[in-house]
């Protein structure tokens, strides 16, 4: 490979498809759509989302601790957890100073700060939580999780909208190519569920008006697809450089080989028409792999199920891989998870790769004619020796992923 080997020896997700790997992974790969009405919404345009089911805080994490973070630090502590059992590490006894962490989120904590406005609003300044702050600003996802394990390298959270969560595992992989770590905790967090912030996305037209059948509202690269379903989460990869993996005697789940990452510098929100940006960093990925445009056998498509964005990505990926890899989207069970929704799909990604199983795109009933990509309808067994994770954001960010057997 032209880059640093890095291995991926530990995964934690909390995600509306379960809390825990096995329970996320069983749901994705029943094709189960988790959308249903919220009755935090309804008041709103839009009166649907996926949420986690049954996050009990106060039990995962202690009530004292659960009271003074915001949701998206509450999921990722806890897929971070997960994570960290699963690569057999325990933070008593590491060097911390060679542990970073790098994570991924687009927007902070927005329930903390919608519920503190309303005190502003209704009882005045004097009464606003003087946690007010730490809890929500974004880069309290890595601090909150530097406190909680002792990791005193490298404290980072990259903020690339929609693409944040892969934007971190890139920069993580980085990280140990330098010599900065040698393990990052990295992925994404978000809490983003809010009447605020779905009012802004649902006048935007972005979310998926199908309130009449929950179930069947996400449905990427269908023809009848008409907006994406909001959901919330995280997803959390231990990473290692593999020579140093293997020196400890870890399991090596799967390898992170490329990275790419670009912008469209198009438009605000709209993907550019053609994928240009995001079949760069496709490209780039596959540079940094030492791999061709025929080696992939995988791809988690970004796939939203919004009309502009899976079709660009459908166009992307025809002319720019041979040998028909075998799509799938997600966001049909999850929903699309915003800021975490690169690491969440790079956890099943490592799973599709190591268990050589694609699971199904939910709702997909048919495919949208102008598409002539080769899209996972049910599950399939196939033997994955490299797998691309796409991801896109607002701002016309772009980040890929090549992930390869162990």
């Amino acid at each position: 490979m032209a880059g640093i080997d890095v291995a991926v020896t530990g995964l934690g997700l909390v995600t509306p498809a379960g809390i825990g790997v096995g329970p996320s992974w069983a749901t994705v790969r029943s094709g189960r759509s988790t959308a249903a009405f919220d009755p935090v919404l309804e008041s709103n345009p839009v009166k649907i989302s996926c949420r986690v089911p049954g996050f009990d805080a106060d039990a995962l994490l202690g009530a004292r601790r659960a009271l003074r973070l915001d949701p998206f630090v509450q999921f990722a502590l806890v897929a971070a957890r997960e994570a960290l059992a699963d690569a057999g590490l325990d933070p008593k006894t590491w060097d911390g100073a060679r542990v970073g962490v790098v994570l991924g989120n687009g927007d902070g904590g927005p329930t903390t700060v919608e519920a503190q406005h309303r005190v502003l609003l209704e009882q005045g300044a004097g009464r606003v939580s003087p946690l007010l702050l730490p809890m929500q600003l974004p880069n309290m996802l890595a601090g909150q999780a530097a406190i909680e394990f002792g990791a005193t390298g490298p404290n980072l959270v990259v903020a690339t909208a929609c693409a944040s969560g892969t934007t971190a595992v890139g920069v993580a992989r980085d990280l140990l190519a330098l010599d900065r770590c040698d393990v990052v905790l990295t992925g994404g967090s978000e809490a983003l569920i809010t009447p605020l912030a779905m009012a802004g996305f649902a006048q935007m037209g972005a979310l998926s008006q199908r309130e009449d059948d929950p179930s069947c509202a996400s449905r990427p690269f269908d023809a009848d697809r008409d907006g994406f379903v909001a959901g919330e989460g995280a997803g959390v990869l231990v990473l290692e450089r593999l020579a140093d993996a293997r020196a400890r005697g870890a399991r090596v789940r799967a390898r992170v080989v490329g990275y790419g990452a670009s912008a469209d510098a198009h438009h605000m929100t709209s993907p550019h028409p053609t994928g240009a940006g995001i079949e760069s960093a496709v490209r780039a990925a596959l540079r940094d792999a030492g791999a061709g445009r025929g080696d992939v056998q995988h791809v988690n498509a970004h796939g939203t199920s919004t009309p502009l964005n899976d079709l660009a990505e459908a166009a992307m990926l025809k002319r720019t891989l041979t040998g028909d890899p075998l799509v799938t989207s997600t966001k049909g069970v999850t929903g699309h998870l915003l800021g975490a929704a690169g690491a969440v799909e790079a956890v099943l990604t490592v799973l599709s790769v190591e268990q050589g199983l694609v699971p199904p795109t939910a709702n997909l009933t048919t495919l949208d004619p102008r598409m002539d990509i080769k899209v996972a309808e049910t599950e399939m067994a196939v033997p994955i020796e490299l797998a691309l994770s796409n991801s896109c954001g607002f701002g016309g960010q772009n980040a890929v992923l090549a992930i390869a057997a162990a």
